[in-house]
């Protein structure tokens, strides 16, 4: 009648630092998965059970039902439970596909096997005449914006999405106080401060603020209430900070419409994340571009090797032009946006 089945955790094994193939191997579930897809199969007549956050709501269908579980029920349960071996058996796959046959490890496999799960329906895609949903990756602890908690405003947009995530990824790569102002995936004003956030949105906005207008702004330190105030002066799009005190989301509320994105830091992406960019008929993988280099260990070719402030305003412009589309151009002192191109 059921049948309830935690499988070996095989992904966070692999996850971990120094995991050996030995070891690997020994957490690959065999009896689960084919006793899982068995009962699935059969889902008309067997309950299939894979997650434990499912119990108590089966429990309560069969206190209501007298010990049954409805088909409907059965056969949701069955879905779930041929995602999750696909997961499980695409993981393997993955990571198996990686080890060549001295045993060394690859960059990437022969093949590749992704799953993202649906986080919301979207109105429509970059046109309106799109047809469009946004998923997200199984882990939750990745700072990023499939992962953000919205406090308030319109729905996302596709675009205000792919932006959100540009904006995101830009300022977390300075470790000073900043801000980005990003407009259709390029920034149109950025900015750091010793002063806090609220200096450095206004050095922000003064880079183009006709082009800021209707934009994105992140943060990668919380918003106070005077930063709330001088946004509240403009027409914004989305913002996203990894906290908002009180008094802020008071006066960022409002502005109804404007969606508010906080942003915990629990894990950036690492050198073992995969960045895509689908292409007809294909698929491009690579490395994920994280972190930014040092200005001070590039070679200077000049005669004058530059001075301590030109070096800051060098790594400034540095940070702010790994994210602007090629081929980029950035004029910056050391702690503002000039110009972009």
């Amino acid at each position: 009648d059921m049948v309830v089945i935690n499988l070996y955790q095989f992904e966070d094994t692999v996850a971990r630092e120094g995991c050996t193939l030995e070891e690997a191997i020994e957490n690959i579930d065999i009896g689960g998965p084919t006793m899982l897809r068995a009962a699935a199969k059969n889902y008309p007549f067997v309950s299939v059970v894979t997650d434990p956050a499912d119990y108590m709501d089966i429990i309560n269908e069969m206190k209501e039902n007298k010990g049954k579980i409805s088909e409907e029920t059965n056969f949701s349960l069955a879905v779930k439970t041929f995602q999750l071996t696909a997961r499980y058996d695409g993981a393997i796959s993955n990571y198996l596909g990686t080890i060549d046959k001295e045993g060394f490890k690859r960059d990437f496999p022969d093949t590749i096997t992704m799953q993202f799960t649906k986080a919301q329906n979207l109105r429509y895609g970059e046109n309106p005449h799109q047809k469009a949903v946004f998923y997200r990756e199984r882990d939750t602890t990745l700072s990023a914006i499939p992962n953000a908690k919205q406090l308030q405003g319109k729905e996302l947009s596709y675009n205000n999405i792919m932006d959100s995530d540009a904006a995101w990824s830009m300022v977390s790569d300075f470790e000073e106080t900043a801000a980005i102002v990003m407009k259709h995936s390029n920034p149109c004003g950025a900015a750091t401060s010793s002063s806090g956030t609220r200096d450095a949105y206004i050095k922000a906005m003064a880079t183009d603020p006709l082009s800021a207008f209707g934009g994105i702004v992140s943060f990668n330190r919380p918003v106070d209430r005077e930063t709330a105030e001088e946004m509240a002066k403009t027409f914004l799009e989305v913002i996203i900070a990894p906290a908002f005190d009180t008094e802020a989301l008071e006066i960022l509320a409002t502005k109804k419409n404007v969606r508010v994105l906080k942003i915990t830091a629990d894990r950036k992406a690492g050198d073992n994340d995969l960045d895509f960019r689908r292409v007809t008929g294909g698929l491009l993988v690579q490395g994920r571009d994280i972190g930014v280099d040092d200005a001070r260990k590039a070679e200077v070719v000049t005669k004058r090797t530059p001075t301590e402030e030109e070096y800051q305003a060098l790594q400034f412009a540095w940070n702010i032009v790994k994210g602007v589309k090629s081929n980029a151009i950035v004029l910056a002192t050391r702690d503002q946006l000039v110009g972009v191109g």
